[in-house]
């Protein structure tokens, strides 16, 4: 599994490229870049997926976000839509350097969050051909019905201020930081719970994946809209997979929106008895995404040749 990196601007980004077995430099390969979740690095569940799609015969790069994982850039934790996007889109950039990668046979596949930036980045970037998201989130959505918008607009000011006259960086939990932790703060969402069971605990944990936010990301957060111009722009072919058991993160709804309001040839698979994180790691649940995805994939990226 090579490592690699390639630029977003001034910064370097860090990614492994899986490749088929039986790999050939001499020959073509489909690609598939996979997105990872917020708070996510490309160890995880993204890695995951990538290793998947090359045991079916397809370079899969997976990689840390900017400002996040073993990428480049400052301040570190920042969740940042257009750098996100953006990261895409320069992820294209590399694979198209490469001589072994067909150039018109390149998709993309996101995860969570991941899932809303792969079809935002894929509405103004035509080179992606074919898009998957797996309990795809938008983002923003999730953010904005999270607490209230303009008391967490006007809280981020005020640290920026704190930030731009002392350099003292605000981080924050995504979720929390142990299993105890939310058992002591009464959480019972499921969702939540099972994020701090794959993120905080050997299940999936990664010491790349610190569960910390930049606060004053929140703002460019709440104003990002991932299926904004959905319709008009997002004309390769979608497949949405979700999960059918619902929490309060919304990927269910999120999925069942973005099928409904794509214009593009596309595709709905709801997995029978999955969760949300389910589909991140679960073998009897990743395997029927793995094999919905394969198909999809196969079909729009004009199988393997």
């Amino acid at each position: 599994m090579p490592s690699v990196t390639f630029k977003n601007r001034n910064l370097e980004l860090a990614g492994d490229l899986r490749l088929p077995a039986g790999f050939d430099p001499a020959e073509t390969y489909a690609a598939i870049i996979c997105v990872h979740p917020g708070s996510g690095v490309k160890e995880q569940t993204a890695g995951l997926y990538a290793a998947k799609m090359a045991e079916r015969g397809y370079a899969a790069l997976a990689f840390d976000a900017s400002y996040q994982g073993e990428s480049g850039g400052e301040p570190r934790y920042a969740e940042e839509p257009a750098s996100r996007v953006e990261d895409i889109r320069c992820a294209v950039d590399h694979l198209v350097t490469l001589d072994f990668i067909d150039e018109d046979r390149i998709g993309v596949l996101g995860i969570c969050a991941g899932g809303g930036y792969a079809v935002n980045a894929a509405m103004t970037e035509h080179r992606i051909s074919a898009v998957g998201a797996v309990s795809p989130i938008n983002i923003g959505r999730a953010r904005r019905e999270g607490g209230n918008a303009v008391e967490l607009l006007e809280e981020a000011g005020r640290q920026r201020t704190i930030e731009a006259r002392t350099g003292r960086a605000d981080l924050r939990p995504w979720i929390p930081d142990t299993p105890e932790e939310a058992r002591a703060a009464g959480i019972t969402d499921a969702d939540v719970l099972e994020a701090v069971d794959y993120y905080r605990t050997p299940r999936g944990r990664h010491p790349n994946s610190t569960n910390r936010l930049r606060f004053v990301s929140v703002a460019s957060v709440i104003a990002f809209d991932a299926f904004h111009l959905v319709e008009e722009l997002l004309t390769q072919p979608l497949q949405v997979v979700v999960g059918d058991r619902v929490g309060g993160f919304g990927s269910y709804r999120d999925g069942y929106e973005l099928f409904r309001r794509a214009t593009s040839d596309k595709a709905l698979r709801v997995v029978d008895g999955a969760g949300h994180y389910d589909l991140y790691d679960v073998p009897q649940y990743v395997d029927q995404a793995v094999e919905t995805l394969t198909a999809f994939f196969d079909t729009n990226l004009a199988g393997r040749r």
